[in-house]
């Protein structure tokens, strides 16, 4: 499945009725996102703020024609949430909600069908500029181009992509994988994705500490499965050993985790590693200048 957003993909939003969903609803459908309705259990018939209202996934879909879903359900309903979208048919399912159970998320992971592209939980969603934004991403800092990007970091992803924005660089699709431990998109999907991208040119990664999505980035680049210029910057880099830092996954402990390690992984695949944000541009500048004389 393709990592760019079409202006044409049709979207439900799961938990429209609450405060956080109907907000990002508005926020969605005033980019340009054809939000064609939303989904919560109980209430299906009613209309807000001119969404339609189902109460289940499989009625909006086959009244709306929707393949997206956005969920904004809370933590202890949005495994089921998940997998409700997924057996329904939706192909592209994108959970906002932060806070889920590890046990459920690996139950939900486990069962999605094939197929389906799960992104989150606990993530920013993505966003193709100037097509559509699926999720809480600020649009406003985003202008198309051709530079992707993905992120475990939410506030890193904006503060980035506005850096490289002022530089006079857009960017293709941008995607927030999430922190959390267990999720659905990882760095290395997300690379394969963009290889076949047409709209991409070259990507940006933004990692940081705890597990090792960064190092299987690293080794998917190792054996040319994903073959354009990248640029990397890993977060965290002062983070004592044992702590948790921010995201749910990010902790580094036995060893393993560390950002040493992971600036090492991608060093040995000659991706340049930026030392803070600002550096980003110019790499990035760099690198696209270097495919373009290749």
């Amino acid at each position: 499945m393709s990592i760019y957003l079409n202006a044409d993909n049709k979207v439900i939003v799961q938990g429209i009725t609450g405060r956080e969903g109907l907000y990002h609803a508005n926020r969605m459908n005033a980019y340009g996102t054809k939000v064609a309705g939303g989904v919560t259990p109980g209430k299906g018939g009613q209309t807000v703020d001119g969404f339609a209202v189902f109460d289940t996934v499989s009625e909006a879909k086959a009244k709306t024609g929707a393949t997206t879903s956005v969920i904004f359900v809370p933590p202890p309903f949005a495994a089921d949430a998940i997998l409700e979208a997924a057996n329904a048919g939706i192909e592209l399912v994108v959970c906002i909600t932060e806070g889920i159970p590890v046990h459920d998320m690996l139950k939900a992971v486990a069962a999605l069908p094939p197929g389906v592209r799960l992104v989150g939980p606990n993530c920013p969603g993505l966003v193709s500029p100037g097509q559509a934004l699926v999720g809480i991403m600020p649009g406003h800092v985003f202008q198309p181009g051709a530079v992707g990007l993905v992120s475990r970091s939410g506030t890193l992803t904006y503060e980035i992509v506005d850096l490289l924005t002022r530089a006079g660089i857009g960017q293709s699709t941008c995607v927030g994988i999430g922190g959390d431990p267990i999720i659905g998109t990882v760095f290395t999907d997300c690379l394969r994705a963009f290889e076949k991208d047409e709209h991409t040119r070259a990507v940006v990664i933004v990692g940081e500490i705890g597990g090792t999505d960064e190092e299987d980035a690293a080794k998917l680049i190792a054996t040319r499965e994903f073959t354009k210029p990248a640029v990397a910057f890993i977060g965290g880099r002062s983070a004592p050993e044992g702590k948790r830092m921010g995201h749910a996954g990010a902790i580094v402990s036995g060893g393993t985790g560390t950002a040493q390690a992971k600036v090492e992984a991608f060093g040995a695949v000659n991706v340049p590693v930026a030392d803070s944000p600002a550096q980003i541009p110019a790499l990035v500048e760099r690198i696209l200048a270097k495919a373009g004389r290749a």
